[in-house]
């Protein structure tokens, strides 16, 4: 770049030695002669003042020493998008292999030529590009009118993160002449708005993905993108300090995920205004902060009008804190997974164990949590364990086994929505179920279980006492020496007088009779 710059250089994004900035002054500092950019780091350690020199302000920065003058032959301007792509995706495909190249003497210099064979390749190649990384190429504008279109009309999904784009007006030069574009990331680009207030045009008609983290965008701005984009399905917005200031109402109808993690400046109440979007069906929420949610619109046992097609929340690294957090969650009505790792509630003194139980059992449909998946038998045993341990609480606060008299106050339904339901699902809880066990005295450990071998009519119903920690290898090996049958030749399930006609499978040897709520009076049934 020559030492005259005119002042259209203002906004630019540069490179200098790996570090990246933006132009916000261009012209003579004195006493020094010569031309002067004056840039903000996005990195402002590396800067040394805020745009001010010896008493002139001659720009001003978002930080302290967030500044520098630098003379513009120091700066990276960055390349055209076409000239990117080539640099990536021809040259380096090396020397050609036919023996086509000829050398031509220029002056008294010998240069290399590709052949008109080889030049067609390299045409060909570009043509056929439909997915394409340009990540850290200095890409800073679409380049010659009609080049992209002509030379890689194919391209569907194109990683244009961490360049030197400073505008949106570049951004929709490039996407028009992508007519195929489905999937576009822009994350670490600072990108002014779209000169004058007219709609975006049609650049982004195929979009369905689009990546638009750590760019300093703010909400009004996303709402005005998003208008260009009348199929966009997955937006990813982390790392932006976003505040949502209003609801959108006709944008971002058709979007099923959308990512807001890491915008700590979010609060439950701005989430009530994306509460609407009639597809969404992710939403991650990974370290906003928060800490409490409720849906007003809904009493205990309700469910929600909010997020009617919310299946997978994803609300990991916050201050969640309290049950209540996870009782509400209960309310939305297509809930099925849920990721909640690296939060108080779930990080205590607690066995994680105890805690995904518990999780399990106060969210009724919940089918995976933290990407892991709830088989039924999990799900038998967190509700039992639940409807147990909380049993006594149950009974004090009014809760009784003859339904006529059932009446729990509203303290603990608040405290345990779901109790009543498991309840009416399982049966209210016994006496002999509440009583409080001494859980270092072996027998209370140890379940009476009856042996029953459904295949074979001549052999006799056994009993035995097996500790409820013992795991379902070791339960086959006992029956492999009582029975006289290979370990391998053995099938396991057990029923229980509680849900008479339903057999449930012991199907995972490392897992203990416990896990699979086996308990005292439940029948084993081997087979083999």
């Amino acid at each position: 770049t020559n030492d005259t710059l005119t002042s259209d250089v203002i906004g630019r994004r540069v490179e200098v030695n790996g570090e990246y900035a933006t132009v916000r002054f261009s012209g003579i500092v004195p006493p020094v002669a010569g031309c002067w950019l004056g840039v903000e780091w996005d990195n402002p350690e590396r800067g040394k003042h805020d745009g001010s020199h010896e008493g002139t302000v001659y720009f001003k920065c978002r930080h302290p020493t967030g500044g520098s003058f630098i003379r513009p032959n120091k700066v990276n301007f960055g390349i055209d998008f076409l000239t990117a792509v080539k640099n990536r995706y021809v040259l380096e495909d090396g020397p050609e292999e036919d023996g086509k190249e000829q050398v031509v003497i220029i002056g008294s210099r010998p240069v290399e030529t590709i052949g008109f064979d080889s030049v067609v390749k390299q045409q060909s190649q570009l043509s056929k590009l439909q997915d394409i990384s340009l990540r850290n190429c200095a890409v800073s504008c679409a380049g010659e009118k009609g080049g992209i279109a002509k030379a890689c009309p194919n391209i569907r999904k194109v990683d244009l993160s961490k360049n030197l784009l400073s505008s949106w007006d570049e951004v929709i030069h490039i996407a028009d002449q992508l007519r195929h574009l489905e999937d576009l990331n822009l994350s670490e680009n600072k990108l002014r708005c779209p000169s004058g207030s007219a709609p975006l045009t049609g650049a982004f008609s195929a979009l369905k993905v689009l990546v638009l983290n750590r760019t300093g965008i703010t909400w009004a701005e996303v709402l005005r993108c998003a208008s260009a984009c009348p199929v966009l399905e997955e937006l990813y917005l982390e790392s932006n300090d976003i505040v949502i200031s209003e609801r959108p109402t006709d944008v971002l109808q058709t979007v099923k995920l959308l990512d807001l993690s890491s915008n700590r400046l979010i609060d439950e109440s701005q989430l009530f205004l994306i509460a609407y979007l009639p597809r969404l069906e992710q939403l991650i929420l990974s370290d906003i902060g928060i800490s409490s949610i409720h849906f007003p619109d809904a009493g205990i046992g309700c469910k929600t009008s909010m997020f009617p097609n919310l299946q997978y929340l994803v609300v990991n690294d916050n201050q969640i804190s309290q049950w209540s957090f996870i009782n509400e969650l209960d309310k939305l009505r297509s809930l099925h997974a849920l990721s909640c790792n690296r939060n108080p509630l779930t990080e205590g003194d607690k066995a994680a164990q105890t805690t995904r139980q518990l999780i399990i059992a106060k969210i009724g449909q919940l089918r995976t949590l933290n990407k892991c998946k709830i088989l039924p038998e999990e799900r038998r045993g967190a509700e039992l364990d639940y409807r147990k341990a909380f049993g006594n609480e149950w009974k004090k606060a009014g809760g009784h086994q003859d339904p006529a008299r059932n009446r729990p106050d509203e303290a603990f339904l608040a405290a345990h929505p779901r109790y009543q339901l498991l309840c009416l699902k399982y049966g209210a809880p016994e006496d002999g179920e509440l009583k409080i066990q001494q859980p270092f005295m072996l027998k209370n450990q140890l379940l009476t279980l009856k042996i029953k071998c459904p295949n074979q009519p001549d052999q006799k119903v056994l009993e035995k006492q097996l500790p409820d920690s013992m795991t379902i290898q070791k339960v086959k090996g006992l029956l492999s020496r009582l029975l006289r049958v290979p370990v391998s030749d053995l099938l396991l399930s057990y029923e229980s007088p509680k849900m008479p006609g339903r057999e449930i499978e012991l199907e995972n040897d490392l897992q203990s009779l416990q896990f699979y709520s086996v308990e005292n009076g439940d029948s084993l049934l081997v087979r083999w």
